[in-house]
């Protein structure tokens, strides 16, 4: 005799009928990562710490790289592109460069730790280096847009890209400078040489 079929049952993301598990996953994930590391976390401890079951951590994010992945992807996008209309003035490349540092503020307290994970395991995974280097590239693009917004000349490509790479060198080191307390960089200044050096 045959048994009755049954139909699959369609499991729930979240049994509160929201997504504030999957959020408080992510949250623990990303505080475990940058304390211990990615690959000294268990899943079970960013589970417990989350205040969920195992196997809900799994149903969001079925492999623990998953986690990695979600966290770049959703809290700190590799291109951090802002419209640059209002921070552009004519003329005025230091004070446009300035403005694009305030906007981005790469230094800012949500995305620290994320920076710690993301510097950390640049040199371990792939993945994760990848992703660093498309965050890099996006902020060079942004700064040559302002550059070219800003500067009263036509600007040399070559000399362009020297100029926005130093000058994004400099927003790095301050939002890591600004994770240990170091001492930071004067962004005004930093902004004021490149912008002589575009003009000379």
């Amino acid at each position: 005799m045959r048994t009755p079929h049954r139909p699959h049952r369609v499991r729930k993301a979240d049994p509160g009928g929201t997504d504030a598990a999957r959020t408080r996953i992510l949250d623990a994930a990303e505080q475990l990562f940058a304390e211990d590391g990615f690959d000294a976390t268990p899943t079970k401890r960013v589970a417990d710490r989350a205040g969920v079951a195992k196997g809900l951590l799994f149903y969001y994010f079925p492999k623990k790289l998953d986690l990695l992945r979600a966290l770049f992807a959703e809290r700190l996008p590799p291109h951090p592109l802002c419209a640059i209309d209002d921070l552009v003035v004519a003329g005025d490349v230091p004070g446009s460069l300035v403005r694009l540092a305030g906007e981005l503020d790469l230094g800012r307290h949500e995305s620290q730790v994320l920076r710690t994970i993301l510097f950390r395991e640049a040199s371990t995974y792939l993945e994760v280096r990848d992703y660093l280097h498309a965050l890099h590239s996006g902020l060079i693009e942004l700064t040559e847009r302002v550059l070219d917004a800003a500067s009263p000349a036509s600007l040399d490509r070559r000399r362009r890209r020297q100029a926005a790479d130093t000058y994004v060198a400099v927003l790095l080191h301050e939002a890591n400078a600004r994770r240990f307390d170091g001492p930071l960089p004067d962004i005004n200044a930093a902004a004021d040489i490149v912008a002589r050096a575009l003009a000379a």
